[in-house]
């Protein structure tokens, strides 16, 4: 039995290492060079292939512990678009907080509301529409492919929701690491890990909710990130403002829904499948 779990053990930790390899080859460098270790000059927008190391350390890991079967099995829950129409609603629900409460402010204060603002982004001239896409094919899918497509369901097998979503969270949490290097301050690192606990049990119960449909939670990711992580956004109302009401969402997740599942749903974990020799 011991030998048993501790296999059972072993793909997962496989994949924390592969996912945080992967995309910490492309960030330690950005931070080496930022604080002037290293003399070499590396282009910052690389910094978007680094959302690709939790995606691929989950196919490497399943190809090598599930086969094809399990391979296809991922590849399926990625591309699950076929989910009740409320849950893309809730997916694009950052975005149409941004809009909502923009076009309030603009109808009773006055101020603009500034959708320009949106295709500014870190390390990369202004993207204007593209912004969207550009945050859901890179951090959207590359991250939420391997945290909610492989991990969550792993950690599910032998726990609640509320715990393997703790579990991640702290792996989550230290994968972002670099960023305080090169990108982040140190300073706003609580409020930072607060808030990533927030999102985590946004995604756990969207994930569960739509039986483990990462593009769902690509989108909001993807969605999140364009109204919050654009230069003036955080500089304005839409960060402090949408992170707060994800934390309050978050919190309602926890209370009207059972920690060992947060959704209506039952939690998904993955299938018991043998694994390949």
């Amino acid at each position: 039995m011991f030998e048993e779990k501790r296999s059972n053990r072993l793909p997962l930790a496989a994949f924390f290492l592969l996912a945080f390899g992967c995309s910490w080859l492309v960030e330690v460098p950005l931070a080496l060079a930022a604080r002037g270790v290293i003399g070499v000059k590396i282009p910052e927008y690389v910094h978007y292939a680094a959302g690709y190391g939790p995606l691929l350390a989950a196919l490497a890991v399943t190809w090598f512990t599930e086969g094809k079967a399990g391979l296809l099995d991922l590849i399926r829950r990625i591309t699950r678009w076929k989910v009740p129409l409320r849950w893309w609603l809730a997916a694009l629900s950052p975005l149409g907080v941004y809009l909502l409460v923009g076009a309030g402010l603009n109808l009773f204060r006055g101020t603009p509301l500034d959708l320009a603002a949106l295709g500014q982004v870190d390390f990369l001239p202004p993207l204007g529409l593209a912004a969207g896409p550009l945050w859901i094919l890179t951090f959207g899918i590359g991250e939420e492919a391997g945290w909610r497509g492989y991990a969550l369901p792993q950690l599910q097998q032998k726990r609640g929701a509320l715990g393997s979503t703790l579990i991640l969270w702290v792996f989550w949490g230290l994968w972002h690491l670099p960023l305080f290097f090169y990108s982040y301050p140190v300073s706003v690192i609580p409020g930072f890990l607060i808030g990533l606990l927030a999102g985590s049990v946004v995604f756990t119960w969207l994930s569960n909710s739509t039986k483990g449909s990462v593009v769902v939670c690509a989108v909001w990711h993807g969605m999140y990130n364009l109204t919050t992580a654009c230069g003036p956004c955080t500089e304005g109302w839409a960060a402090p403002v949408i992170s707060t009401l994800v934390m309050v969402l978050a919190v309602l997740v926890v209370v009207l829904f059972k920690p060992s599942d947060l959704s209506t749903r039952k939690r998904t974990p993955s299938a018991a499948r043998p694994q390949a020799p």
